[in-house]
């Protein structure tokens, strides 16, 4: 009857709550029969072939389980006859448990390093060569069988892995930490007394690239680093990827690495040259600080002009220009009616156009789109607000016409064009004194003064024009293709003309009103809207309707209403 010559070493079982496996009786692999040495330990009888597994057993220590290697002199083969004393069993260190809240494996006295026989090495052998143990006949191999879950969670061995060497003092070594490293942990490491564990903050952890052992894994046991022996039962094993050391683990110094501090962030500067924005409480105090400012300069001018004209020069100079020039002969005095509707039409339309070119300019995504009715394809389309914007401009253009044309028919004209050079130091004669708020007399229904025609034929003769040519320059109306043209009238000075031109309208309006009120309100209003030189509410209130429609029409001008009148002269889009 044939033996074999050692323990087959049993493991975990193949199906949840099975047998242990292989099974009992079960032949080791690689083995075949052999007939029965004549001393105590088996000995292949001649002829027969041993697995190169097994002749290689002896020196291969295993992965799995923490052993101690036989000193030579044990391992060497006995003499014939001569009966082989047991080798000391010595108790195999326990690890963690294999299930949740399971007792420490391998069992107590279930394995000892005695127990452990060659077969069990050539086994682990073929495991580190990357090759599964062959089964006996007649037994089912593991494919047979489904893999239990504590199988399928064990990491996947690598083929050709090296065998793990054995330090002199009897500690295992395992891989190396880095490729082409020395296995670890090195020789120089000795035992002391366990220390409590300190905790890494994750921010302090040392990347997984490094020479150095971290402190977290030099607290969690490894197939290579089996935890010390305990007679206390341990914890279940943490989730795969769970690094972090439980409390009660010690740790040793000697393998503990210091904590490196972590670099901090340098602190963003402020690129030069660049602000951030103003918030509400910094604006308000920006536009006090610039009201008060503005208030002191002009009371210093104020009052420096009011001194400079008590001066005998200065007093010479307004005698001889009082600031005024008399018209010429056959002037006719007051407002015609057309004069009276030409104003509230240029009134209305400026406001307008004031309005809707601001929005051009800031509007980043226009609400439609016009193309026109006679062009092909989209030639000619320009956002809805442009095309309001040229819309008012053509209509004060067409008013402004008509003012123009009507000026000089009636004879009008000389109420706003100079006619001698002395309009000049009058002019500045009108001014001194209204810096000093001693204003010149006003007389509005017969003459204005010089500053008041300088300003006005500025305004009709000067500003419209440049208005309407620099509008006319990037407005689609121009033509592209005249070369010649468009080399003599950049587009660049229409769009350096026309802002200003612009803001020069706005100023214009607010000192015109401001004048107005200021040099009595209800005369002035009587003279250009109720067509009167008295002193009544009527043209007051018809001043205050035509600030109605004003009104109503900037409130009206958004695209609900737009894109009907719009639709009139072209294809409105929102695309």
């Amino acid at each position: 009857m044939a033996t074999y010559g050692r323990t087959l070493r049993r493991g975990l079982p193949r199906r949840s709550g099975g047998e242990p496996w292989p099974p009992a009786d079960a032949a080791p692999a690689g083995l075949v029969e052999q007939p029965e040495p004549a001393t105590a330990t088996a000995a292949p009888a001649e002829g027969a072939v041993l697995p190169a597994a097994e002749a290689a057993s002896t020196a291969t220590p295993s992965t799995e389980t923490m052993t101690t290697t036989a000193p030579p002199a044990e391992r060497a083969a006995p003499a014939a006859g001569a009966e082989t004393a047991p080798a000391p069993a010595r108790a195999v260190r326990r690890g963690l448990p294999r299930v949740r809240g399971g007792e420490p494996w391998p069992a107590a006295g279930s394995l000892s390093t005695a127990g452990r026989s060659a077969e069990t090495a050539a086994e682990d052998t073929q495991i580190e060569a990357g090759s599964a143990p062959a089964q006996p006949v007649g037994q089912p191999g593991p494919s047979a069988a489904a893999p239990s879950a504590s199988e399928t969670t064990r990491p996947a061995e690598t083929p050709g892995r090296i065998t793990a060497p054995v330090a002199a003092d009897g500690l295992r070594r395992g891989l190396p930490r880095v490729p082409g490293g020395d296995p670890w942990p090195p020789e120089t490491v000795i035992a002391v007394e366990p220390v409590a564990a300190v905790p890494v903050e994750p921010s302090a952890a040392v990347p997984a690239t490094r020479t150095e052992v971290r402190e977290e894994e030099a607290l969690i046991p490894t197939d290579e680093q089996e935890a010390p022996p305990s007679s206390e039962p341990q914890p279940a094993p943490a989730a795969s990827g769970d690094r972090r050391p439980h409390p009660a683990t010690p740790a040793s110094p000697a393998e503990t690495v210091p904590e490196e501090p972590v670099p901090e962030e340098p602190a963003r500067e402020a690129k030069p040259g660049v602000r951030k924005p103003a918030g509400p409480r910094s604006r308000t105090a920006r536009l006090l600080v610039g009201a008060v400012g503005l208030l002191a300069v002009a009371l210093t001018v104020v009052f420096f002009t009011r001194w400079f004209v008590t001066l005998g020069f200065m007093q010479d100079f307004l005698a001889r220009y009082p600031g005024e020039t008399p018209l010429p002969e056959g002037a006719q005095p007051g407002f015609p009616a057309w004069v009276q509707w030409q104003h509230f039409f240029n009134f209305f339309l400026i406001v307008l156009i004031i309005r809707s070119g601001l929005q051009v300019r800031r509007e980043a995504r226009p609400p439609g789109y016009w193309t026109p009715k006679w062009s092909r394809g989209d030639a000619g389309k320009i956002s809805i607000t442009l095309w309001f914007h040229q819309a008012l401009d053509i209509l004060w253009l067409l008013n402004g016409l008509v003012f123009v044309v009507l000026l000089f028919v009636t004879g009008h004209w000389v109420r706003l064009v100079p006619t001698t050079w002395e309009v000049f130091p009058n002019a500045l004669s009108a001014l001194i004194q209204y810096v000093s708020l001693d204003w010149p007399t006003e007389n509005g229904w017969v003459n204005y003064n010089s500053l008041q025609m300088l300003a006005y034929f500025v305004t009709v003769f000067v500003a419209a024009p440049l208005a309407a040519l620099s509008g006319a320059r990037m407005s689609g109306l121009w033509p592209k293709t005249a070369a010649k043209l468009n080399r003599a009238y950049p587009v660049e000075w229409a769009r350096a003309i026309h802002f200003p031109v612009m803001l020069y309208f706005v100023v214009f309006i607010i000192g015109h009103v401001a004048l107005v009120f200021a040099t009595g309100a209800l005369r002035n209003l009587n003279h250009m809207y109720a067509g009167q030189d008295a002193v009544n509410w009527t043209g007051f209130w018809i001043f205050f309707v035509s600030l109605l429609l004003v009104a109503g029409a900037w409130l009206a001008a958004r695209p609900v209403v737009l894109v009907p009148i719009a639709g009139l002269s072209g294809r409105v889009s929102s695309r």
